[in-house]
């Protein structure tokens, strides 16, 4: 299933152009990796595909417009998780996954049993139902993460944005977190999500893009798009990829 369609993606801030003509189609369980240095557009670009920033790029969520849709039908589509979140008040873990039921909420109207439920389940299913009563400014990063996944679930949410997913985590947490991804890409989630590690693509994503100075340098399947040649244009560093027992990583050619 064809979830998104982009085309002539363009965003400037005041007269800097930051992102030039991006295009690019996603279905239902793919897990994009976008790539590249600091500066080169990975965090606008999703906030073009959120709506938060507008563009006349032609954004088609469900081949229909983004434009056209109201912000809480588009909240019932997409879910984002940015790279640090603050909740700004005590509220327990349960509370923050709850909140990924008020895009069904009318103004006056409170939570239903049912919303609750799928919130436990939804804790249950990402591991940290322990931590329900928990205060969520009080568990550690990757608890966090986690909890804002089991939200993006509640919020049923087709497609699922992350800006720097394991940022702060430790090394453990990190490939936790990837792993989980992929099993929820093979229940029919799609991920969005950008990094800094041409690793983790390769180890959780099925496509890639790789930004540089607003432009893709190349776009595609992950096992043919990330190459040596594509990193040292990107980074501009030497590497070697190394693959055994289907898993590929980076080392670096000295």
């Amino acid at each position: 299933m064809l979830l998104i369609d982009a085309k002539d993606i363009s965003f400037s801030y005041q007269k800097k152009e930051v992102l030039k003509n991006i295009n690019f189609e996603l279905h239902q369980g793919d897990i994009l990796s976008l790539i590249g240095k600091n500066g080169c557009g990975k965090t606008t670009l999703l906030k073009v595909l959120l709506g938060i920033y507008k563009s006349k790029a032609d954004i088609k969520i469900l081949s229909k417009n983004i434009n056209e849709y109201k912000n809480k039908e588009l909240a019932k589509l997409i879910s984002y998780i940015p790279q640090t979140h603050q909740i700004p008040f005590d509220y327990t873990v349960f509370d923050v996954v709850l909140m990924g039921r008020l895009a069904y909420l009318n103004l006056f109207s409170n939570y239903s049993q049912n919303d609750k439920q799928l919130a436990i389940k939804n804790l249950e299913k990402v591991g940290i139902l322990h931590l329900k009563d928990k205060i969520y400014s009080q568990i550690s990063g990757g608890e966090r993460q986690l909890a804002f996944i089991a939200r993006a679930l509640t919020q049923n949410a087709k497609i699922i944005f992350m800006d720097e997913p394991v940022t702060g985590l430790d090394y453990g947490n990190q490939l936790k977190l990837l792993k989980f991804l992929k099993e929820l890409a093979n229940e029919g989630f799609t991920f969005v999500k950008t990094t800094h590690y041409p690793d983790h693509a390769l180890y959780a994503s099925n496509k890639v893009m790789m930004l540089k100075d607003g432009k893709v340098l190349d776009y595609g399947l992950v096992g043919n798009k990330l190459t040596v040649k594509n990193i040292n244009k990107l980074y501009d560093v030497n590497v070697e990829i190394i693959s055994k027992e289907n898993y590929k990583f980076c080392i670096p050619k000295i």
